[in-house]
């Protein structure tokens, strides 16, 4: 942990403030700001502690990326100060200013006067500003490198330790903040699941509990069926209708299955409402070149839409068929961007291609030939590594610095967001690169392993938990 060693985080001796007067915390947005905060470092680690010589500047104060929150007193002092930034490690190339921000942040340089360390409680509402502040920056990880002394009030906050290391001529312990954005995300949108339906599923099609689509028993179809948030229909119902054939034949794509045809059910409060809905469904059947074969239409109630897609495979790739020692793949469509109104939650890859490159892309599973496949869903990818992995009976490892990720997303958006089209699939090691179309990008980010959950590997070897149980509760497929 070599990287860690000018991270110093809190200051030294305690002394009693000589008043009680109020404070806010800020973000640094002048010249005048950053010089005060850089000149209380001076103070308090060259002057007071001693831990450097003439000047503690480093590569982060040139980061433009670095973030600096300040305590401002109700007359204006500064009282405390400390920086957040992307991580700066070896495989991140440091030297590049620009280099992409993979979700890993750290805090350093956390500097309180000596009058404002007791009673005001300045450093802890730094540290909590921090990490509020962190996470809106799209931080997965989020560290710091603390002095001893200074480990209760961090694990007081929440904060985990790691490991002790030896720097500056005392003692430093490496904590972790549990950054709770992916595990937030896979409670309120999978989590329920093993208890509210996995009496009903699996068990006519053994191998094939809590897959994408259900393999119709004595024939060589597969069905799928998805429902559009009644706030995205009243919201967006063109788009919503779009979006119910996207996810459909996305479902049946995971399986290696060719579209037949579709049956739509729609909830309209009138009928100009729902014509807008049946445009979009109209557009989309078009463009995948998949016929809409019936379904049922009400009027006078909340807005609704759920579409029921049935395909052809002679053999379903179930998403359960992963074992121990597979290696995880994304294969997704990088090309597009956030859809307007959806940022962060929806990219959309779809409605700017040709009908012949969406007609190409029910071909990618069948390419790859995985033994287990899913399509990222509203879980993100890792949410979904983590079906894959509970349907196989495994832990997922996203390697999280090798996922394929547009440039004009945040890694942390992209990883828990619905990417539009983006099959994970579980490999044998050893496989030769598949053949796919060239507008997609594929790359092996991952691995299945013993265990539950799923675990981010980052660029320094360290794996993290994004989450620690299954994901929905149906358990292994098998």
């Amino acid at each position: 942990m070599t990287e860690l060693l000018d991270d110093v985080i809190l200051t030294g001796a305690v002394r009693r403030s000589p008043s009680l007067e109020g404070y806010t915390v800020i973000r640094a947005e002048t010249a005048a700001d950053l010089e005060a905060y850089l000149r209380l470092r001076r103070e308090v680690f060259v002057t007071e502690q001693g831990l450097f010589s003439g000047s503690d500047l480093d590569e982060v104060d040139e980061d433009p990326r670095r973030i600096v929150l300040l305590a401002r007193s109700d007359d204006g002092e500064v009282l405390g100060g400390v920086r957040l930034h992307p991580a700066l490690h070896p495989a991140l190339h440091p030297a590049q200013p620009d280099a992409r921000d993979v979700g890993w942040w750290r805090g350093s340089r956390l500097a309180v006067k000596q009058d404002a360390r007791q009673l005001l409680g300045v450093g802890a509402a730094l540290v909590r500003a921090a990490c509020a502040t962190a996470e809106q920056a799209g931080a997965l990880r989020f560290d710091a490198t603390v002095q001893a002394r200074n480990e209760g009030l961090f694990r007081r906050l929440g904060w985990v330790p790691r490991e002790r290391i030896h720097l500056h001529d005392m003692t430093h312990v490496v904590m972790e903040w549990p950054v709770q954005r992916i595990r937030e995300l896979s409670e309120a949108t999978k989590s329920p699941l093993g208890d509210l339906v996995g009496a009903l599923v699996g068990h006519s099609t053994p191998g094939f509990r809590g897959d994408d689509g259900a393999p119709v028993p004595g024939s060589d179809l597969v069905a799928a069926c998805d429902a559009i948030l009644p706030s995205m229909v009243e919201r967006d119902p063109e788009w919503a209708g779009w979006c119910a054939v996207l996810v459909n034949v996305n479902d049946l794509s995971a399986m290696g299955a060719q579209p037949v045809g579709l049956l739509d059910a729609i909830g309209a409060r009138d009928a100009s409402f729902a014509r807008r809905i049946v445009r979009g469904l109209a557009e989309a059947a078009q463009a995948w070149d998949v016929p809409v074969l019936g379904g049922h239409t009400q009027l006078g109630v909340p807005a609704a839409l759920s579409l029921t897609a049935l395909g052809r495979a002679e053999r379903p790739v179930p998403g359960g068929g992963g074992a121990p020692g597979d290696l995880l793949r994304l294969s997704a469509d990088l090309g597009g961007g956030w859809r307007p109104g959806y940022r962060g939650r929806q990219w959309d890859s779809s409605s700017h291609r040709t009908s012949a490159q969406l007609r190409e892309l029910s071909g990618v599973v069948p390419a790859l030939a995985p033994r287990a496949a899913k399509d990222v869903s509203m879980a993100g990818v890792v949410g979904t590594a983590g079906m894959l992995a509970e349907a196989s009976g495994c832990r997922a490892i996203v390697d999280v610095g090798a996922v394929p990720t547009p440039s004009a997303a945040s890694t942390a958006d992209w990883l828990t967001c619905f990417p539009g089209f983006a099959m994970l699939t579980a490999e044998a090691p050893g496989r030769t690169e598949p053949e796919l179309p060239g507008f997609l990008s594929s790359a092996v980010c991952g691995e299945l392993v013993p265990g539950t959950g799923v675990g981010l590997r980052w660029p320094d070897g360290t794996v993290t938990d994004a989450i620690d149980h299954t994901v929905t509760g149906l358990g292994p497929a098998s």
